[in-house]
């Protein structure tokens, strides 16, 4: 398998974090906030810097792209990189609902090759590898992930801690086609719909990159799309690491066009 090296060691330091969130989630913690006023806590710090202490140790040469690391472009002189969220899903952390998890993804020559999503809780890793499939592995199962043919009726996952007016609007354009909606926090709502549980799911507001690198290869390695709001791939070679927007859908048939 080509990146197995790579899969191996993303998946290993999913797991290092996973173990530092859990220890922080089962006692008490304290609660700060940043300058854009996301919260932050021991978690996302200590997990950060677990992943990249051994991501580094296997692959030194690499750049990276974390929310818990300062951004100083060096990353654009690597011809790789890696992009990582400790703990995505900070505000499902703090409110103790299970529903966070930790992303690692990695940019080889500007294009996303692999993607690592790991549920703490849980114990179950979503991951891909570019040309290669999508995989979900839990305690005692491995199952290739496939998104679902869905069209009508669908399945609608919309954010728990991030609302927009326009989910609104989403909701009233699909009203006749919805089965159901579930609110759900962090990247599981991405793998959720590579698993072909839910099938669409649209984020009006700023999102960064560290959140959407890993789900991009997961989702798209299980047949699905990802995309930013105006329908064109998001570009992880951009100098800036917000996302202004981005959708995940199983099908074409279900992009939805909002003015």
């Amino acid at each position: 398998m080509v990146y197995r090296t790579e899969l191996d060691v993303a998946i290993k330091a999913a797991a290092l974090a996973g173990e530092r969130i859990l220890k922080v989630y089962d006692e008490a913690f304290e609660v700060a906030y940043k300058e854009d006023s996301s919260p932050v806590t021991e978690a996302d710090v200590s997990a950060g810097l677990a992943i990249e202490k051994f991501i580094k140790a296997h692959f030194p040469e690499d750049g990276f792209l974390s929310e818990e690391m300062e951004d100083d472009g060096s990353r654009h002189q690597k011809t790789r990189f890696w992009v990582i969220d400790p703990l995505d899903g900070t505000k499902e952390f703090v409110k103790k609902n299970d529903e966070f998890a930790v992303n690692i993804g990695l940019v080889d020559r500007g294009k996303v090759v692999l993607g690592v999503v790991y549920i703490p809780v849980t114990g179950t890793i979503y991951y891909a590898v570019s040309g290669q499939g999508a995989y979900r592995q839990s305690a005692d199962k491995l199952e290739q992930l496939s998104v679902s043919h869905r069209r009508n009726p669908v399945r609608l996952l919309i954010s728990r801690s991030h609302p927009s007016p326009r989910t609104s609007e989403l909701i009233d354009l699909l009203k006749s086609r919805i089965e159901c909606i579930q609110e759900m926090g962090s990247s599981i709502k991405g793998c959720l719909i590579a698993a072909g549980e839910f099938d669409i799911y649209y984020n009006f507001g700023t999102s960064m990159k560290w959140d959407t690198c890993a789900l991009d290869c997961i989702v798209k390695e299980a047949g699905g799309i990802m995309k930013r709001l105006d329908g064109e791939p998001i570009n992880y070679m951009e100098s800036s690491p917000y996302n202004r927007g981005f959708y995940i859908v199983n099908d074409s048939a279900n992009e939805v066009k909002l003015s």
